[in-house]
């Protein structure tokens, strides 16, 4: 019964004894160590009340864990002690049905008891399993790292002789070794910055998704939420029922239960399949083609885009027009590089359609045009002048009839569009949007990678990526990939 108090007092000394919170957080220090002395009081009112009140106050400790257990996902300078989570969680899990059940259901715990006791012992295994594994990864990556120095010290030294050596041979030579070593120190910095830039590219790809993906995962939560308090006041009402003998009517609160059930379970799958959708963005490809509905991944990412954006700026508003073939069907990709390329083109419309461009007779926020402003500028745009500016991005799927000699399965070739009423690309620098690191955006915003990747996932894949615009007309990013 006091089992969470205890996991509770153990974490939050472990946290601050591990992260060595008083110096890098000294707010959370703070807030770990009140944390403590409250798990300490649950302990101790678990011991000394009376044993009706124990129960609940068990409850309230297993909130609390959970809760901090969500506090330390969420956070990510928690991450490098998440293993701790990873080994609780289970027996954690495990202890908190086993109480619930025992409050609920004391003759079905005590039917099953040898199955929670079995499962408890599992639990414990795994824990001491990982705990046991984390131990010889740090050994081992330990190891690893003093190897490497070792290495370093002996290459610095081996270098260093064989300067030595140069210099005393011939001046020339020793002058042209430093030129040599500076040139490729040079190539190496280079080398560095342009991983660090890739790197920060998809970062921010996935920091725009993750943003979306919260906004997505709050809908199934919200009904699980909905339905789960719905249930326990149903679960209240058939025990009254049934008290008072009346098995009709606690049948049919019983089958208002099943049903309810029946909807968290759908509802939680969802939200199962956001998150898988989000790991899957997340995880480094693994090159391999499988049959994915274009159509899905295309109407995803657009709406992920779009909250992702919304979650960064609340004034953030457009409309969003689709257009799907539904004669396509599964296509062979991957769908995890496909869906970066379609989140990075839908983000680059969403910038463009909020961004001023000098021959834009528009505000910067999809706003009503000003009667100052130009009106030829308006009208070569398509816009007159006193109507409100409507944001529009476009996305469509097409299956296209395949070129002579066309490649894929049957020949058949898909188009998938993303179209904007935006600024347009000016002509003077069209042909270098596909450069690696050649951006349009402020200092800060882009590192002119997103348009280089993706035309490299899409000449990967056998297809092609192309554009066409006009200046304050707007643009069209097309690919066409092998059906």
């Amino acid at each position: 019964m006091v089992f969470s108090s205890i996991v509770l007092i153990i974490l939050f000394s472990f946290l601050r004894k591990k992260l060595k919170t008083i110096i890098p957080f000294p707010e959370w220090d703070h807030y770990f160590q009140i944390g403590l002395y409250i798990s300490i009081g649950l302990l101790l009112a678990q011991v000394l009340t009376p044993k009706v009140v124990r129960p609940y106050i068990v409850l309230i400790s297993f909130g609390f864990l959970f809760g901090l257990f969500y506090f330390l996902f969420t956070r990510k300078q928690f991450k490098p002690i998440l293993y701790v989570i990873y080994a609780l969680l289970p027996v954690t899990a495990i202890s908190f049905v086993e109480s619930i059940t025992k409050l609920i259901s004391p003759a079905f715990y005590t039917k099953w008891e040898n199955v929670f006791d079995t499962a408890g012992v599992f639990g414990f295994i795994w824990l001491g399993a990982i705990f046991i594994y984390t131990n010889k990864q740090v050994k081992a990556l330990e190891k690893e790292r003093l190897k490497s120095i070792e290495q370093e010290k002996e290459l610095k030294l081996t270098t260093a002789l064989k300067a030595e050596l140069e210099i005393q041979v011939n001046e020339r030579t020793a002058d042209l070794t430093a030129q040599k070593k500076q040139l490729e120190q040079t190539l190496q910095d280079l080398t560095n910055t342009q991983k660090q830039l890739i790197q920060s590219e998809k970062m921010a790809s996935l920091g725009e998704l993750t943003a979306g993906i919260a906004h997505e995962i709050q809908n199934p939560l919200n009904f699980v939420n909905n339905f789960s308090e719905v249930s326990t006041e149903l679960v209240d009402e058939m025990n009254e029922e049934i008290a008072r003998g009346n098995t009709t009517e606690a049948a049919a609160i019983a089958k208002d239960l099943k049903e309810n059930l029946e909807k968290i379970n759908h509802h939680g799958k969802r939200a199962g399949d956001i998150v898988k959708g989000m790991l899957q963005h997340s995880r480094k490809s693994g090159g391999v083609k499988e049959p994915t509905d274009i159509n899905a991944l295309a109407d995803e990412y657009l709406r992920l885009a779009y909250h992702g954006l919304r979650a960064k700026d609340k004034n953030f508003n457009a409309t969003m027009k689709t257009d799907f073939d539904v004669n396509i069907g599964d296509i062979n990709i991957v769908p995890q590089d496909i869906g970066k390329v379609i989140l990075n083109l839908i983000t680059n419309a969403f910038y463009a359609i909020t961004t001023p461009r000098p021959s834009t007779p528009r505000p910067p926020k999809g706003g009503v045009l000003k009667d100052s402003e130009n009106d030829d500028r308006a009208v070569s745009a398509g816009i007159n002048s006193n109507e409100k500016y409507e944001p529009i991005v476009w996305v469509t799927t097409k299956l296209i009839s395949p070129p002579s000699g066309g490649t894929g399965v049957g020949g058949r070739r898909v188009l998938i569009s993303v179209r904007d009423n935006g600024g347009g690309i000016p002509q003077s620098i069209l042909d270098k949007i596909f450069q690696p690191f050649f951006t349009t955006k402020p200092t800060g915003q882009g590192t002119g990678l997103g348009l280089s990747l993706s035309y490299d996932i899409v000449k990967a894949h056998g297809g092609e990526l192309k554009v066409e615009t006009k200046e304050s007309q707007g643009s069209e990013f097309i690919i066409i990939l092998p059906g």
